[in-house]
Formats: C-alpha cells, structure tokens, sequence
C-alpha cells in the first residue's frame, strides 16, 4: 500500500460522512444494517459519501445518525463546494438484515434513501442493499466509482449506552 493510499483515504463512521475531489481521494465505511450513499456531480468531479444510521423518526430526526439530517447534511457540503444538484447522481449500498427475524430496520434504511433520492430528483445509478452480509464499500469521489466487498460475521457497532447514577445507586 502506497502510502498516498493513506494520506488520502477516509473512513467514515456512524453519522459522518466526508467529501472529496482530488483523484487520490478514497472514502470508505464498513455496513450492516445502516445505509452509505454517495453522490457525485459528474461535471464537477466532486462527491461525497454519508453513514446513516436510522430512517427518520420524529423530533430525533434532526441527529446526525438519522436519514434526513445526513442527507441534507451530505448535499449542503457538495452545494457548498460547488456541486450543483442537477448534475448529482447517487450510488446507494448497505441495508442488510444482520440478525435474522429481529428487525427491518435494514430495509427501512434503504427505502428512506430510495424515497429520499425519487423526491429530490436525485437519480440512483446503482444500488446493493439487503442481504444478510455487511459490506465494506470503498468509493472515489473525483470519479465516482464505488466498490463493495461482502463480509461475514460483522457486527455493527451500537450505540453505547450512557450509565445513570442517582443518589449513589448505579442503574442499569
């Protein structure tokens, strides 16, 4: 590995997401049931890529792990380096279901982005969610080009859980 390879590359977690436009430019994510899209405007050779965590639900819709807030969020740093929407196109993966039969929230994932793209008239130029694997996405901003690798036996990492103490008595 080069290493311009790792000046250049980013890992984004939960909740973050990172831009670029220089050809060494690299951004990566490891998913499971949360969903990575990346955009690009074509005529700029800029992009982006986001981590979400959650669809949308209520007042917690605002934090940046939730579906709205990181796609607006991913959109305004594009627009603010100079994208323009109409040249933006996406490329959207992750989704799977990482526990069988407990929860959907995979799929939920993936229909907020898809429902999130028809409306603002973003057009998805490839997609790979759902499944039972997590994947390992790398994508290059300046070109566009994304790729994925499945995984077996990931898990995704959870929230950690905040610790309440009162009156000395330590609950949990």
């Amino acid at each position: 590995m080069s290493s311009s390879f790792r000046k250049s590359s980013t890992y984004i977690a939960q909740g973050e997401q990172a831009i670029g436009s220089n050809p060494e430019d690299i951004i990566t994510t490891t998913l499971g049931s949360c969903v990575a899209v990346c955009l690009w405007d074509s005529v700029r050779m800029l992009g982006g890529m986001n981590h979400i965590l959650l669809p949308d639900f209520g007042d917690w819709s605002r934090v940046n792990n939730f579906g709205g807030s990181a796609m607006d969020r991913l959109v305004n740093a594009l627009l603010k380096e100079g994208a323009d929407r109409r040249d933006m196109r996406a490329k959207v993966f992750g989704g799977a279901a990482m526990i069988a039969g407990l929860s959907d929230i995979g799929h939920r994932n993936a229909a907020f982005v898809r429902d999130y793209l028809k409306r603002e008239g973003i057009p998805c130029d490839a997609e790979s969610t759902g499944g039972e694997m997590a994947r390992q996405v790398k994508y290059w901003p300046h070109d566009g080009r994304a790729r994925q690798r499945l995984v077996s036996g990931f898990e995704e990492p959870a929230p950690k859980p905040q610790q309440n103490v009162a009156n000395d008595i330590e609950l949990f």
